[in-house]
């Protein structure tokens, strides 16, 4: 008797607690299905980057400069960031008619690696129109970052 007696308490509390859990599981569900803000929605973070790769420099070979042109930002200006695809925190901003060194491409030219002087120094300090002998990371002295494809006029 004493167990029929737990079994339908039992049997009752598992009823009463399902529909708590279904109705928890459904929000949960539909809380998951909404999407995510577009990255431009973003705040700015200020801090450590939330992702970061170096530039490739040297990435055509021995036989070329170690990045390929030299290009201006166009009018209006860009943002540098830590990696291709990090659009949150700002590492630089460079102005429209700013000359950078187009060292890499990601993402289907998505994004550009570039090498660029701080204001007031001299852009053949970086030494990126030397090649290298083998494709490495940028190490300075100039600065490096990403920054979109189509905020730069190719060879300007």
């Amino acid at each position: 008797m004493r167990a029929r007696v737990a079994a339908a308490s039992f049997a009752a509390m598992k009823h009463r607690l399902a529909i708590p859990a279904a109705a928890l599981l459904a929000l949960s569900l539909a809380a998951c299905s909404q999407p995510a803000p577009p990255a431009e929605n973003a705040p700015a973070l200020a801090g450590e980057p939330l992702a970061t790769r170096a530039v490739m420099i040297g990435t055509e070979g021995p036989s070329l400069p170690a990045c390929s042109s030299v290009s201006r930002v166009k009018a209006g200006g860009t943002d540098v960031y830590w990696a291709p695809d990090e659009t949150r925190a700002v590492k630089a901003k460079l102005a429209g008619g700013a000359k950078v060194s187009l060292c890499e491409a990601a993402e289907n030219d998505k994004w550009f690696g570039v090498v660029f002087a701080a204001p007031g120094t001299d852009s053949d300090m970086c030494g990126v129109g030397r090649s290298v002998q083998n494709a490495r990371e940028y190490q300075g002295p100039c600065r490096w970052g990403w920054i979109r494809g189509g905020t730069v006029q190719l060879g300007g």
